[in-house]
Protein backbone atom coordinates (compact mmCIF):
# COMPACT_ATOMS: atom_id res chain seq x y z
CA UNK A 1 0.00 0.00 0.00
CA UNK A 2 1.42 3.20 -1.02
CA UNK A 3 1.24 5.56 1.73
CA UNK A 4 -0.70 9.11 1.37
CA UNK A 5 1.57 12.78 1.69
CA UNK A 6 1.16 15.17 4.19
CA UNK A 7 -0.69 17.28 1.95
CA UNK A 8 -3.60 14.08 2.28
CA UNK A 9 -4.89 14.88 5.59
CA UNK A 10 -7.11 17.42 3.55
CA UNK A 11 -9.82 17.50 2.01
CA UNK A 12 -9.50 20.70 -0.72
CA UNK A 13 -12.50 22.60 -1.98
CA UNK A 14 -13.31 26.23 -2.98
CA UNK A 15 -16.13 28.42 -2.42
CA UNK A 16 -16.39 31.87 -4.53
CA UNK A 17 -13.42 31.19 -6.48
CA UNK A 18 -11.56 30.98 -2.80
CA UNK A 19 -9.39 27.65 -1.69
CA UNK A 20 -10.39 25.47 1.49
CA UNK A 21 -9.24 22.67 3.22
CA UNK A 22 -11.10 20.63 5.77
CA UNK A 23 -8.95 18.30 8.12
CA UNK A 24 -9.60 14.56 7.95
CA UNK A 25 -9.34 12.13 11.12
CA UNK A 26 -6.28 9.32 10.88
CA UNK A 27 -7.06 6.66 8.68
CA UNK A 28 -5.27 3.00 8.40
CA UNK A 29 -4.56 4.35 4.66
CA UNK A 30 -2.46 7.32 5.80
CA UNK A 31 0.19 4.45 7.14
CA UNK A 32 3.05 3.09 5.31
CA UNK A 33 3.67 -0.25 6.57
CA UNK A 34 5.58 0.59 9.61
CA UNK A 35 3.15 3.55 10.55
CA UNK A 36 6.15 5.95 9.95
CA UNK A 37 3.38 8.26 8.15
CA UNK A 38 1.54 9.10 11.14
CA UNK A 39 4.48 9.29 13.27
CA UNK A 40 5.81 12.21 10.81
CA UNK A 41 2.66 13.81 10.57
CA UNK A 42 1.45 14.35 13.99
CA UNK A 43 1.20 17.38 15.12
CA UNK A 44 -45.55 23.94 16.92
CA UNK A 45 -47.10 21.48 15.21
CA UNK A 46 -47.36 18.16 16.15
CA UNK A 47 -45.78 16.62 19.53
CA UNK A 48 -42.36 15.02 19.00
CA UNK A 49 -41.84 11.60 20.03
CA UNK A 50 -38.61 11.16 21.50
CA UNK A 51 -37.11 7.75 23.16
CA UNK A 52 -34.19 7.19 25.54
CA UNK A 53 -32.33 5.03 27.51
CA UNK A 54 -31.52 4.68 31.06
CA UNK A 55 -28.66 2.36 32.67
CA UNK A 56 -27.83 1.32 35.71
CA UNK A 57 -24.79 -1.54 36.59
CA UNK A 58 -24.89 -5.29 37.91
CA UNK A 59 -28.49 -6.63 37.65
CA UNK A 60 -30.91 -6.82 40.69
CA UNK A 61 -31.41 -9.89 42.80
CA UNK A 62 -34.04 -11.59 41.09
CA UNK A 63 -35.78 -12.90 44.37
CA UNK A 64 -35.93 -9.12 45.40
CA UNK A 65 -36.63 -7.56 42.31
CA UNK A 66 -39.04 -9.65 39.52
CA UNK A 67 -42.98 -9.71 40.36
CA UNK A 68 -44.87 -12.76 40.90
CA UNK A 69 -47.69 -11.18 38.97
CA UNK A 70 -47.87 -10.49 35.79
CA UNK A 71 -50.09 -7.78 33.59
CA UNK A 72 -51.69 -4.91 34.92
CA UNK A 73 -51.23 -4.26 38.59
CA UNK A 74 -48.35 -6.43 39.37
CA UNK A 75 -46.74 -6.53 42.61
CA UNK A 76 -43.73 -4.59 43.77
CA UNK A 77 -41.27 -7.03 45.52
CA UNK A 78 -38.72 -5.15 48.24
CA UNK A 79 -36.23 -3.74 45.26
CA UNK A 80 -38.95 -2.88 43.06
CA UNK A 81 -40.84 -0.92 45.97
CA UNK A 82 -39.36 2.83 45.32
CA UNK A 83 -41.36 2.83 42.07
CA UNK A 84 -44.34 2.84 43.43
CA UNK A 85 -45.77 6.32 42.69
CA UNK A 86 -44.95 5.84 39.46
CA UNK A 87 -46.10 2.39 39.05
CA UNK A 88 -48.42 3.47 36.52
CA UNK A 89 -45.86 4.79 33.56
CA UNK A 90 -43.42 2.08 33.66
CA UNK A 91 -43.64 -1.80 32.52
CA UNK A 92 -41.10 -4.80 33.73
CA UNK A 93 -40.14 -7.16 31.52
CA UNK A 94 -38.50 -10.30 32.73
CA UNK A 95 -37.33 -13.15 31.62
CA UNK A 96 -36.29 -12.48 28.98
CA UNK A 97 -32.65 -13.99 27.80
CA UNK A 98 -28.75 -13.53 25.81
CA UNK A 99 -27.78 -16.33 23.43
CA UNK A 100 -23.82 -16.60 23.35
CA UNK A 101 -24.01 -18.87 20.65
CA UNK A 102 -20.64 -20.78 21.82
CA UNK A 103 -19.16 -17.53 22.86
CA UNK A 104 -17.93 -16.82 26.96
CA UNK A 105 -20.13 -15.02 28.76
CA UNK A 106 -18.10 -11.93 28.87
CA UNK A 107 -18.26 -10.58 32.44
CA UNK A 108 -20.56 -7.50 32.19
CA UNK A 109 -20.32 -7.12 28.51
CA UNK A 110 -22.08 -10.02 26.49
CA UNK A 111 -25.38 -9.53 27.85
CA UNK A 112 -25.22 -5.38 27.36
CA UNK A 113 -24.07 -5.49 23.75
CA UNK A 114 -26.68 -8.02 22.88
CA UNK A 115 -29.48 -6.17 24.62
CA UNK A 116 -28.47 -3.34 23.09
CA UNK A 117 -27.53 -4.61 19.20
CA UNK A 118 -29.27 -7.92 18.96
CA UNK A 119 -25.42 -9.75 19.01
CA UNK A 120 -23.55 -10.41 22.45
CA UNK A 121 -19.55 -9.54 22.19
CA UNK A 122 -16.89 -10.01 24.00
CA UNK A 123 -15.87 -6.21 24.11
CA UNK A 124 -17.34 -2.86 22.96
CA UNK A 125 -14.71 -2.46 20.52
CA UNK A 126 -16.03 -5.63 18.19
CA UNK A 127 -19.28 -4.92 17.84
CA UNK A 128 -20.81 -4.33 14.30
CA UNK A 129 -24.10 -3.22 14.48
CA UNK A 130 -25.49 0.26 15.44
CA UNK A 131 -27.01 0.41 19.14
CA UNK A 132 -30.35 0.82 19.39
CA UNK A 133 -30.65 4.28 20.41
CA UNK A 134 -28.47 5.12 17.55
CA UNK A 135 -31.36 2.67 14.83
CA UNK A 136 -33.83 5.08 16.48
CA UNK A 137 -32.13 8.69 16.02
CA UNK A 138 -31.38 7.87 12.79
CA UNK A 139 -35.21 7.72 12.02
CA UNK A 140 -36.31 10.18 14.58
CA UNK A 141 -33.71 12.00 15.12
CA UNK A 142 -33.42 14.58 12.35
CA UNK A 143 -35.13 18.51 12.69
CA UNK A 144 -33.78 19.23 16.61
CA UNK A 145 -30.45 20.44 17.67
CA UNK A 146 -28.76 17.47 18.91
CA UNK A 147 -29.17 13.85 17.09
CA UNK A 148 -29.37 12.88 20.20
CA UNK A 149 -27.53 13.98 23.85
CA UNK A 150 -25.92 10.82 25.71
CA UNK A 151 -25.38 11.76 30.17
CA UNK A 152 -23.28 9.78 32.22
CA UNK A 153 -23.57 10.94 36.57
CA UNK A 154 -19.68 9.31 37.24
CA UNK A 155 -18.02 12.11 35.50
CA UNK A 156 -16.39 9.85 32.93
CA UNK A 157 -17.00 10.97 29.41
CA UNK A 158 -16.40 7.27 28.07
CA UNK A 159 -18.87 5.94 30.38
CA UNK A 160 -21.53 5.55 26.87
CA UNK A 161 -22.91 2.52 25.26
CA UNK A 162 -24.05 4.43 22.76
CA UNK A 163 -22.16 3.18 19.37
CA UNK A 164 -22.30 3.48 15.64
CA UNK A 165 -20.08 0.63 15.20
CA UNK A 166 -17.30 -0.30 17.91
CA UNK A 167 -14.42 1.86 17.42
CA UNK A 168 -17.27 5.06 17.10
CA UNK A 169 -18.71 5.50 20.57
CA UNK A 170 -20.83 8.59 21.54
CA UNK A 171 -19.47 9.78 24.45
CA UNK A 172 -21.25 11.59 27.74
CA UNK A 173 -21.65 14.43 29.00
CA UNK A 174 -20.57 13.70 32.92
CA UNK A 175 -21.37 16.62 34.84
CA UNK A 176 -25.01 18.74 35.45
CA UNK A 177 -23.16 21.88 34.50
CA UNK A 178 -21.59 20.62 31.62
CA UNK A 179 -25.17 19.43 30.40
CA UNK A 180 -26.49 22.95 31.00
CA UNK A 181 -23.67 24.74 29.30
CA UNK A 182 -24.59 22.32 26.23
CA UNK A 183 -27.98 22.56 26.08
CA UNK A 184 -28.74 26.00 27.10
CA UNK A 185 -25.74 27.70 26.27
CA UNK A 186 -24.67 30.90 23.59
CA UNK A 187 -25.93 28.53 20.97
CA UNK A 188 -29.53 28.25 22.37
CA UNK A 189 -32.95 29.73 20.96
CA UNK A 190 -36.34 30.48 22.99
CA UNK A 191 -38.52 28.75 21.12
CA UNK A 192 -41.10 30.85 22.63
CA UNK A 193 -39.28 34.13 22.28
CA UNK A 194 -40.99 36.59 20.20
CA UNK A 195 -37.75 37.87 18.19
CA UNK A 196 -35.10 35.97 16.35
CA UNK A 197 -32.54 37.10 14.76
CA UNK A 198 -30.11 34.29 13.52
CA UNK A 199 -26.16 34.68 13.85
CA UNK A 200 -24.76 35.97 10.29
CA UNK A 201 -21.59 33.54 11.57
CA UNK A 202 -23.57 30.67 11.21
CA UNK A 203 -24.50 31.57 7.32
CA UNK A 204 -20.68 31.61 6.33
CA UNK A 205 -20.23 28.55 8.52
CA UNK A 206 -22.50 26.29 6.81
CA UNK A 207 -21.65 27.33 3.56
CA UNK A 208 -17.91 26.34 3.85
CA UNK A 209 -19.18 23.16 5.08
CA UNK A 210 -21.24 21.74 1.45
CA UNK A 211 -18.00 22.62 -0.79
CA UNK A 212 -16.03 19.42 -0.01
CA UNK A 213 -18.72 16.97 -1.56
CA UNK A 214 -16.46 16.26 -4.85
CA UNK A 215 -13.03 15.69 -2.66
CA UNK A 216 -14.80 13.65 -0.53
CA UNK A 217 -16.67 11.30 -3.30
CA UNK A 218 -12.92 10.93 -4.51
CA UNK A 219 -11.36 10.00 -1.35
CA UNK A 220 -13.88 7.21 -0.40
CA UNK A 221 -13.16 5.29 -3.62
CA UNK A 222 -9.12 5.20 -2.77
CA UNK A 223 -9.88 3.60 0.68
CA UNK A 224 -10.33 0.25 1.87
CA UNK A 225 -13.79 -1.20 4.30
CA UNK A 226 -12.62 -0.17 7.57
CA UNK A 227 -11.55 3.13 6.39
CA UNK A 228 -14.76 4.09 4.94
CA UNK A 229 -16.44 2.86 7.92
CA UNK A 230 -14.24 5.87 9.55
CA UNK A 231 -15.05 8.34 7.38
CA UNK A 232 -18.82 7.04 6.98
CA UNK A 233 -18.54 8.38 10.57
CA UNK A 234 -16.83 11.42 10.70
CA UNK A 235 -18.80 12.72 8.01
CA UNK A 236 -22.07 11.86 9.87
CA UNK A 237 -20.86 13.82 12.19
CA UNK A 238 -19.69 16.51 9.63
CA UNK A 239 -23.60 16.27 8.45
CA UNK A 240 -24.61 16.98 12.13
CA UNK A 241 -22.69 19.76 12.44
CA UNK A 242 -24.52 21.42 8.97
CA UNK A 243 -28.07 20.24 10.47
CA UNK A 244 -27.24 22.00 13.81
CA UNK A 245 -26.17 25.35 11.43
CA UNK A 246 -29.05 25.08 9.11
CA UNK A 247 -31.11 24.59 12.45
CA UNK A 248 -29.52 28.10 13.84
CA UNK A 249 -30.78 30.36 10.39
CA UNK A 250 -34.47 29.00 11.64
CA UNK A 251 -36.74 30.31 14.32
CA UNK A 252 -37.49 26.98 16.21
CA UNK A 253 -40.82 25.97 16.39
CA UNK A 254 -43.12 27.12 19.84
CA UNK A 255 -42.89 24.62 22.40
CA UNK A 256 -45.09 25.35 25.03
CA UNK A 257 -43.64 23.54 27.85
CA UNK A 258 -40.40 25.26 27.31
CA UNK A 259 -38.84 27.06 29.77
CA UNK A 260 -35.58 28.43 30.30
CA UNK A 261 -33.91 26.57 33.52
CA UNK A 262 -31.64 27.86 35.94
CA UNK A 263 -28.00 27.24 35.58
CA UNK A 264 -26.90 24.24 38.30
CA UNK A 265 -24.21 24.37 40.54
CA UNK A 266 -20.95 22.63 39.96
CA UNK A 267 -21.40 19.08 41.02
CA UNK A 268 -18.46 17.33 41.88
CA UNK A 269 -18.59 13.57 40.89
CA UNK A 270 -18.38 11.49 43.36
CA UNK A 271 -19.26 7.46 43.71
CA UNK A 272 -21.36 7.98 47.20
CA UNK A 273 -24.61 6.91 46.29
CA UNK A 274 -26.55 9.36 47.76
CA UNK A 275 -24.19 12.11 45.91
CA UNK A 276 -24.87 9.97 42.45
CA UNK A 277 -28.68 10.13 43.26
CA UNK A 278 -28.73 13.92 43.60
CA UNK A 279 -26.73 14.19 40.82
CA UNK A 280 -29.23 12.02 38.57
CA UNK A 281 -31.90 13.99 39.52
CA UNK A 282 -30.14 17.38 38.61
CA UNK A 283 -29.56 16.14 34.94
CA UNK A 284 -32.81 14.03 34.52
CA UNK A 285 -34.61 18.10 35.34
CA UNK A 286 -31.99 19.41 32.83
CA UNK A 287 -32.85 16.80 29.90
CA UNK A 288 -36.22 16.98 30.27
CA UNK A 289 -36.41 20.73 29.65
CA UNK A 290 -34.01 20.07 26.88
CA UNK A 291 -36.51 17.53 25.68
CA UNK A 292 -39.13 19.84 26.24
CA UNK A 293 -37.66 22.41 24.39
CA UNK A 294 -36.92 20.34 21.22
CA UNK A 295 -33.04 20.28 21.58
CA UNK A 296 -33.19 16.58 21.19
CA UNK A 297 -35.22 13.27 20.48
CA UNK A 298 -33.15 10.82 21.59
CA UNK A 299 -31.32 10.51 24.92
CA UNK A 300 -29.02 8.17 26.59
CA UNK A 301 -28.33 8.03 30.79
CA UNK A 302 -26.15 5.93 32.28
CA UNK A 303 -26.95 6.20 36.31
CA UNK A 304 -23.70 4.09 37.33
CA UNK A 305 -21.41 1.80 34.89
CA UNK A 306 -21.92 -1.46 34.48
CA UNK A 307 -18.98 -2.57 36.94
CA UNK A 308 -20.90 -0.11 38.98
CA UNK A 309 -18.41 2.17 41.25
CA UNK A 310 -21.53 3.05 43.63
CA UNK A 311 -20.23 3.16 47.28
CA UNK A 312 -22.16 3.81 50.18
CA UNK A 313 -21.30 6.42 53.00
CA UNK A 314 -18.38 5.66 55.13
CA UNK A 315 -17.48 1.88 52.76
CA UNK A 316 -14.58 1.90 50.80
CA UNK A 317 -15.98 -1.31 48.89
CA UNK A 318 -17.97 -0.62 45.51
CA UNK A 319 -20.99 -2.07 44.92
CA UNK A 320 -19.70 -4.47 42.28
CA UNK A 321 -17.13 -5.69 44.25
CA UNK A 322 -19.69 -6.33 47.58
CA UNK A 323 -21.58 -8.59 44.63
CA UNK A 324 -18.84 -11.15 44.63
CA UNK A 325 -17.47 -11.06 47.78
CA UNK A 326 -20.18 -10.23 50.36
CA UNK A 327 -21.96 -13.54 51.87
CA UNK A 328 -25.06 -14.51 51.49
CA UNK A 329 -27.34 -13.52 54.77
CA UNK A 330 -28.66 -17.19 55.58
CA UNK A 331 -31.14 -15.73 58.07
CA UNK A 332 -32.73 -13.99 54.80
CA UNK A 333 -31.45 -15.66 51.77
CA UNK A 334 -29.79 -13.27 50.23
CA UNK A 335 -26.77 -10.17 50.35
CA UNK A 336 -28.26 -7.35 52.65
CA UNK A 337 -25.27 -4.95 51.13
CA UNK A 338 -25.98 -5.92 47.63
CA UNK A 339 -30.08 -5.61 48.20
CA UNK A 340 -29.71 -1.99 49.71
CA UNK A 341 -27.42 -1.38 46.75
CA UNK A 342 -30.27 -2.33 44.26
CA UNK A 343 -33.11 -0.70 46.28
CA UNK A 344 -31.05 2.55 45.68
CA UNK A 345 -30.69 1.91 42.13
CA UNK A 346 -34.43 2.43 41.71
CA UNK A 347 -34.98 5.11 43.62
CA UNK A 348 -32.63 6.70 41.10
CA UNK A 349 -34.99 5.49 37.91
CA UNK A 350 -38.30 6.72 39.84
CA UNK A 351 -36.81 10.03 40.12
CA UNK A 352 -35.76 10.24 36.60
CA UNK A 353 -38.95 8.66 35.83
CA UNK A 354 -41.01 11.71 38.02
CA UNK A 355 -38.57 14.52 36.64
CA UNK A 356 -40.27 13.17 32.69
CA UNK A 357 -43.52 12.70 34.16
CA UNK A 358 -43.78 16.51 35.78
CA UNK A 359 -43.50 18.47 32.74
CA UNK A 360 -46.73 19.25 31.72
CA UNK A 361 -47.40 19.03 27.19
CA UNK A 362 -50.32 18.93 25.53
CA UNK A 363 -52.83 17.10 27.04
CA UNK A 364 -51.31 14.73 29.30
CA UNK A 365 -46.92 15.15 30.30
CA UNK A 366 -43.70 14.93 28.55
CA UNK A 367 -43.58 11.24 29.86
CA UNK A 368 -46.66 10.57 27.69
CA UNK A 369 -44.82 11.55 24.25
CA UNK A 370 -41.46 9.55 24.93
CA UNK A 371 -40.35 6.05 25.41
CA UNK A 372 -37.38 4.84 27.95
CA UNK A 373 -35.92 1.18 28.20
CA UNK A 374 -34.36 1.03 31.84
CA UNK A 375 -32.21 -1.51 31.70
CA UNK A 376 -28.33 -3.19 33.44
CA UNK A 377 -26.10 -5.42 31.96
CA UNK A 378 -26.46 -8.77 33.97
CA UNK A 379 -29.39 -10.04 36.02
CA UNK A 380 -27.85 -11.40 39.15
CA UNK A 381 -23.88 -9.66 39.30
CA UNK A 382 -22.45 -12.38 41.72
CA UNK A 383 -22.66 -15.05 38.96
CA UNK A 384 -22.51 -12.70 36.11
CA UNK A 385 -26.04 -14.23 34.76
CA UNK A 386 -27.36 -12.73 31.79
CA UNK A 387 -31.06 -14.23 31.56
CA UNK A 388 -33.33 -12.31 32.93
CA UNK A 389 -31.39 -8.89 32.92
CA UNK A 390 -33.68 -6.51 34.19
CA UNK A 391 -35.45 -4.21 31.84
CA UNK A 392 -38.27 -1.65 31.93
CA UNK A 393 -40.38 0.67 29.55
CA UNK A 394 -41.79 3.91 30.82
CA UNK A 395 -43.64 6.54 29.23
CA UNK A 396 -46.44 5.88 26.19
CA UNK A 397 -44.66 6.66 23.29
CA UNK A 398 -47.76 9.35 22.27
CA UNK A 399 -50.36 6.45 23.39
CA UNK A 400 -48.72 3.56 20.87
CA UNK A 401 -47.42 1.97 24.19
CA UNK A 402 -49.80 0.30 27.30
CA UNK A 403 -47.96 1.39 30.56
CA UNK A 404 -48.24 -0.18 34.08
CA UNK A 405 -47.84 -4.23 32.90
CA UNK A 406 -45.52 -6.67 33.82
CA UNK A 407 -44.69 -8.74 30.83
CA UNK A 408 -42.79 -12.32 31.29
CA UNK A 409 -41.17 -14.17 28.54
CA UNK A 410 -42.14 -17.03 27.34
CA UNK A 411 -40.53 -19.67 25.69
CA UNK A 412 -36.78 -18.39 25.86
CA UNK A 413 -37.52 -15.23 24.30
CA UNK A 414 -34.66 -13.49 23.72
CA UNK A 415 -33.87 -9.55 24.45
CA UNK A 416 -34.02 -8.90 21.05
CA UNK A 417 -37.74 -9.19 21.05
CA UNK A 418 -37.34 -6.23 23.31
CA UNK A 419 -35.63 -3.95 21.05
CA UNK A 420 -37.48 -4.65 17.96
CA UNK A 421 -40.22 -3.88 19.46
CA UNK A 422 -38.96 -0.70 20.73
CA UNK A 423 -37.44 0.16 16.70
CA UNK A 424 -41.43 -0.93 15.45
CA UNK A 425 -43.24 1.41 17.99
CA UNK A 426 -40.67 4.22 16.85
CA UNK A 427 -40.88 3.91 13.34
CA UNK A 428 -37.88 2.03 12.29
CA UNK A 429 -38.66 -0.20 9.35
CA UNK A 430 -37.42 -3.29 10.74
CA UNK A 431 -39.66 -6.79 11.00
CA UNK A 432 -36.92 -8.84 12.44
CA UNK A 433 -33.47 -8.01 14.49
CA UNK A 434 -30.40 -9.83 15.92
CA UNK A 435 -28.31 -12.39 14.26
CA UNK A 436 -28.02 -16.58 14.80
CA UNK A 437 -30.04 -17.47 18.43
CA UNK A 438 -30.49 -13.90 19.14
CA UNK A 439 -32.53 -13.34 15.95
CA UNK A 440 -35.99 -12.56 16.18
CA UNK A 441 -39.20 -11.36 14.40
CA UNK A 442 -41.05 -11.65 17.55
CA UNK A 443 -42.10 -8.17 19.34
CA UNK A 444 -43.58 -7.80 22.68
CA UNK A 445 -47.20 -7.39 21.87
CA UNK A 446 -48.71 -6.78 25.43
CA UNK A 447 -47.28 -3.82 25.11
CA UNK A 448 -48.18 -2.17 21.92
CA UNK A 449 -51.80 -0.01 22.37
Amino acid sequence: MSPMSRRSFMLRGSLGGVGLTMGLPFLDYFLNDNGTALAATLGGGRLPLRFGTWFWGCGMIPSRWVPAATGAGYDLPPELAPIKDVQQHISVLSGFGVSLDGRSNAAHTSGNTALRTGIPADNWQQIEAPSLDVIVSDTIGAGSFFRSLELSTDGNPRTSYSYRTGSAMNASVPSPLELYQKIFGTDFHDPNAADFKPDPRFMVRRSVLSAFTDERRKLLGRLGATDRARMDQYFTSIREVENKLALQLEKPPRAEACVLPKAPAEISASTDVAARRAANAVMADLLAMALACNQTKVFNMVFSPATSDLREAGSSTAYHQTTHEELVDRSVGYQPTVDRFCTSNMEAWADFVRAMASIKEGGGSLLDNMLILAHSDVSMAKDHAVDGIPMMLAGRAGGKVKSGLHVAASGGDPVSCVGLTIQQIMGVPASSWGTQSMHTTRVVSEVIA
